[in-house]
C-alpha cells in the first residue's frame, strides 16, 4: 500500500527549500560558473549549442526532475529571435543522497546541449534566462542571462565536449505499459518497462509535462528483465484527473546509465 502525502506537506517541503535559499548570504558565482558553447550548424539546418555548468568541488546542481530534495532548472527563451523550436538535451544524471533525501543531478562539470530549430535562414539570436540551484550543505539560487548570435555560416565541426554529452544521454526504449488508477487526491501510475537491470541502486522517475503536478518518488520492483515503477500524481486541486499516457516520461537510472521511455500504452 502506498501512502499519499497531503498537498500541505508538499507546500511545507517547498517552503523549507525556499527558506534555505533565501537564508544564504553566499554568492552562487563562487560555487558555479556558466559558459556558452557555440557549437555547430547541423546538416538538417538546426544549430547545436550548449551550456556548460562548472561546479566547485563538493557542489552539485540538478537534473530536470530532481526529486523532492532538488530544485528543477527553469529556462526562459522568450526574447530570442528566429527560433521555431528549442530543446535542451539532458545527459544521464547521477543519483545522490543528502540529509536522508535522494536527489538526481550532476557534480563537477555538466554540458547541456541545446538543439535550436531556426524559423528561417539566417542568423539565430538566442536570448534567455536560466535559473538553477547549486547546493552543498546549503542551496543557493543562480540566475544567468545568455545572449549570443549564431549565424548559418558558422562551423559545421562538432564540438567534442558537446558530442561527448550527446553520447551520454539515456537510451530510448519502447513498449512501456502504464496502468492508471484514481486515488483520493490524484492518480496512481504503475509503469512497466522491459529494460536490463542497472544494479541494486537503480531508480525510476515518472514525469508529467505539467510541472505543477506533484509526482511522488517511484517505488521500484523488478522481475528479471522487467521493471515496474509506481508513483502518485497529485494536482493542485488534490482530486483525480485524466492522464494522457503518451505525455508521460519514464526514466530508469543507475550505475552511470539510463533508459528512457517517452509515452506508454494502457495497462
Amino acid at each position: 500500500m502506498t501512502h499519499t502525502p497531503s498537498p500541505l506537506r508538499h507546500a511545507r517541503t517547498a517552503a523549507l527549500i525556499c527558506a534555505a535559499l533565501m537564508a544564504s548570504p553566499l554568492r552562487a558565482a563562487e560555487h558555479a560558473e556558466l559558459t556558452v558553447l557555440h557549437g555547430w550548424r547541423m546538416d538538417n539546418g538546426h544549430h547545436m549549442a550548449a551550456l556548460r555548468i562548472s561546479l566547485a568541488e563538493g557542489w552539485h546542481t540538478y537534473w530536470r526532475a530532481p526529486g523532492d530534495a532538488g530544485i528543477p532548472p527553469r529556462f526562459d527563451w522568450g526574447a530570442s529571435q528566429n527560433i521555431a523550436g528549442l530543446k535542451v538535451v539532458w545527459p544521464t544524471p547521477g543519483v545522490y543522497a543528502q540529509n536522508g533525501m535522494r536527489y538526481v543531478g550532476y557534480e563537477g562539470d555538466v554540458v547541456l546541449p541545446i538543439e535550436i530549430i531556426p524559423a528561417a535562414n539566417g542568423a539565430i539570436h538566442l536570448d534567455g534566462t536560466i535559473e538553477f540551484g547549486v547546493c552543498d550543505d546549503i542551496c543557493i539560487p543562480m540566475s544567468a542571462h545568455v545572449r549570443m548570435d549564431l549565424n548559418d555560416t558558422q562551423t559545421t565541426d562538432r564540438d567534442p565536449d558537446i558530442a561527448a554529452s550527446l553520447a551520454n544521454i539515456p537510451q530510448q526504449v519502447t513498449g512501456a505499459v502504464c496502468e492508471a488508477t484514481p486515488i483520493t487526491d490524484g492518480i496512481k501510475i504503475a509503469a512497466r518497462l522491459g529494460v536490463p537491470s542497472l544494479g541494486a541502486d537503480e531508480i525510476a522517475v515518472i514525469e508529467h509535462p505539467d510541472v505543477s503536478i506533484w509526482v511522488s518518488e517511484a517505488m521500484v520492483t523488478r522481475q528479471g528483465g522487467h521493471l515496474t515503477a509506481v508513483s502518485e500524481l497529485i494536482p493542485a486541486e488534490a482530486a483525480p484527473f485524466m492522464v494522457n499516457r503518451s505525455d508521460l516520461i519514464i526514466t530508469v537510472i543507475g550505475g552511470g546509465m539510463a533508459y528512457e521511455a517517452r509515452g506508454c500504452s494502457g495497462g
